[in-house]
């Protein structure tokens, strides 16, 4: 910035000289109202410049696919465990990294990313939100349209306390079952709802109902420029009548923790409410840090 100063100062004198040269093969009133002009066009020339080097305008294009030439062949998502802590193999049928669609992060690092899948309250949510506000970690909830209209405060106290709050879709549907308008629809119509409670335009996360999917609804998701997030980790979970345990909770938790985890969680679970607190601290000494779907 100093550089580009000194520079500008160089030009205006530089300019300056110019139209003194210019100037001394006129006649005094001619001179005297020519340079004046010139010096007022040197400044405005000179304030133009600035102006125009230091904005910045960034423009992001996404590609668009043609959905009628893909496949709607319906996929459910699923990997597969180890107990290593390598990363798992996902369904390979779709090229997910094509359609902006992801199970892992950043696998290089020792991070984590924690989600939750919400598609009805069952009492827990609000001790998870404790439980992450005193460990400091940011999380990502995805939500139904219902959830979101049944539970306001609950949405309103995620965003204030920095987590992402993702798209679930409206009525928790196969999207393979659905046009690509009526895919838009849902999706469309829980954004609407989560701005008329927060104010706030919805990110673009989305996880497909039941992990199903097809070629084709991923590129119609991409096309609206959603990112599909899938997981790496998750368990037994959401029977609320066969909860597993929070003991047995935090093992699975910990004998198939691996890089760039996107750990899934159903927040209807007692289970991962009361083991919460300790996966986090476990991971923690195992050196994870916890990110955002957003530095994904």
């Amino acid at each position: 910035m100093r550089f580009f100063k000194i520079s500008l100062i160089a030009a205006f004198i530089l300019g300056m000289l110019c139209v003194c040269a210019y100037a001394n093969d006129m006649g005094p009133f001619e001179r005297d109202t020519f340079i004046i002009k010139e010096l007022t066009g040197v400044i405005l020339r000179t304030t133009t410049t600035t102006t125009t080097t230091e904005a910045t305008t960034e423009t992001t294009t996404i590609q668009q696919f043609d959905t009628s030439k893909l496949s709607n062949t319906k996929q459910s998502w699923y990997y597969m465990p180890v107990d290593n802590h390598t990363v798992p193999r996902g369904n390979e049928s779709v090229a997910l990294n094509k359609y902006s669609a992801y199970y892992t992060g950043n696998t290089s690092e020792k991070v984590i990313y924690l989600t939750f899948d919400e598609g009805y309250e069952n009492g827990y949510t609000t001790k998870i939100l404790d439980v992450l506000k005193a460990k400091g970690v940011r999380a990502a909830f995805f939500v139904t349209k219902p959830y979101i209209e049944s539970q306001p405060q609950l949405i309103k106290r995620m965003v204030a306390e920095g987590h992402i709050v993702g798209n679930h879709s409206a009525k928790h549907l196969s999207s393979p079952s659905l046009t690509d308008s009526q895919l838009r629809e849902e999706l469309d119509s829980t954004a609407e709802a989560f701005k008329k409670v927060t104010g706030y335009d919805m990110p673009k996360y989305f996880r497909p109902p039941m992990g199903e999917y097809s070629e084709r609804t991923l590129a119609a998701t991409h096309n609206m420029g959603y990112k599909s997030i899938f997981w790496s980790f998750a368990h037994k979970d959401w029977l609320t009548d066969q909860q597993p345990g929070a003991e047995a909770t935090y093992n699975t938790v910990m004998k198939r923790y691996h890089n760039g985890e996107i750990m899934l969680l159903h927040a209807v679970s007692s289970s991962n409410t009361e083991a919460l607190g300790r996966i986090i601290d476990g991971l923690r000494a195992q050196g994870y840090s916890f990110k955002t779907l957003d530095e994904i």
